[in-house]
């Protein structure tokens, strides 16, 4: 599983201009998700998405989780990040999950956040969206569950 973590003042996902899903201080994670990946790399990404430590504390230093400031995770899956470009120009993701499975280790991830007692917002799976993101900092994190970065 992979996941690029953005530090956000602000996001949204839109649908055929309908607004999906929306947070304010928080965490937009984009998520990709493999064919092998299973309960291990849900539990794996989802204490590192709650407990990854890039807000500032009073001393401006990266010490505080999305927990610690009461902030939001908006969760967008995003097959996308296991598009493989190293031969051709076509990406290949044949890496990725067919959607019924990734579907479920999507929702799995949710519930999984959730269980951290973070509100969670998600994108809509398998829909064309817009999503519209204020990036904080910027502050810009990968993540993979198989740490191949």
């Amino acid at each position: 599983m992979r996941a690029v973590v953005q530090r956000v003042t602000s996001a949204r996902v839109a649908v055929d201009s309908r607004v999906v899903a929306a947070i304010e201080h928080g965490l937009l994670v984009l998520v990709g998700i493999a064919r092998d990946d299973d309960a291990t790399d849900t539990a794996y990404l989802a204490n590192k998405i709650v407990g990854l430590r890039v807000f500032e504390d009073a001393d401006h230093r990266f010490n505080r989780s999305v927990r610690d400031v009461e902030g939001a995770v908006l969760l967008v899956s995003q097959f996308t990040l296991y598009g493989d470009c190293r031969r051709g120009r076509r990406p290949s993701f044949d890496q990725a999950a067919p959607p019924v499975e990734a579907r479920a280790v999507y929702a799995a991830l949710t519930d999984a956040v959730r269980a951290h007692g973070v509100s969670v917002q998600t994108g809509e799976f398998q829909a064309h969206m817009a999503v519209a993101s204020v990036n904080d900092g910027p502050v810009t994190i990968l993540l993979d569950s198989g740490k191949a970065f």
